[in-house]
């Protein structure tokens, strides 16, 4: 349990920490809203996404999404290896600041309105990646380079029941 509680506290401060810009959005009715738009890893692409809402309440405030406990019923009750699909997906985080940017296990493919893609889901079982010497830290930009560092006994990788729900967003860069 006191690793557990361990592993959240460093999932708390590692998504707090996460590379982020805010954009601005302005209503046909007026209103302003800002979403915080976090960058991550998608098999060695940059992706972009949004968290609106968390299983774990420290995790909710420091993302500023909504405390949603009932997320968490979504979690399997048996460790659901990476070639299993469920409604949860794996989202990898790096608590010690090795790597600021989450990976994900899958993205809608493509972005957007034209996806077929039956295996994307927004919702995410949040996977803790821990470096075994920090000194050897490199950016990990996929799940199959996260597996095999672990193979090679470079990382652990700690399951945790922090169900988060982050849609990966289509996106293009506008000047």
């Amino acid at each position: 349990m006191l690793v557990r509680s361990i592993l959240y506290i460093l999932a708390m401060c590692f998504l707090a920490a996460c590379s982020s810009t805010t954009t601005q959005i302005t209503s046909t009715l007026g209103d302003t809203i800002r979403l915080p738009l976090l960058y991550g890893w998608h098999d060695g692409k940059e992706v972009l996404y949004i968290t609106t809402d968390v299983s774990d309440q420290a995790v909710a405030k420091a993302k500023n999404a909504n405390y949603a406990p009932r997320l968490r019923n979504a979690v399997p009750n048996y460790p659901k290896p990476p070639q299993v699909k469920t409604v949860l997906e794996r989202v990898y985080a790096f608590p010690n600041n090795e790597q600021t940017r989450s990976v994900f296990a899958s993205v809608p493919e493509p972005l957007g309105y034209n996806s077929q893609d039956t295996h994307y889901s927004p919702l995410w079982l949040m996977y803790v990646v821990v470096w075994k010497d920090p000194s050897k830290a490199t950016e990990l930009t996929s799940e199959e380079a996260i597996l095999k560092a672990e193979d090679q006994g470079l990382v652990t990788i700690e399951r945790t029941d922090i169900v988060l729900n982050c849609p990966v967003i289509p996106f293009s860069l506008v000047d």
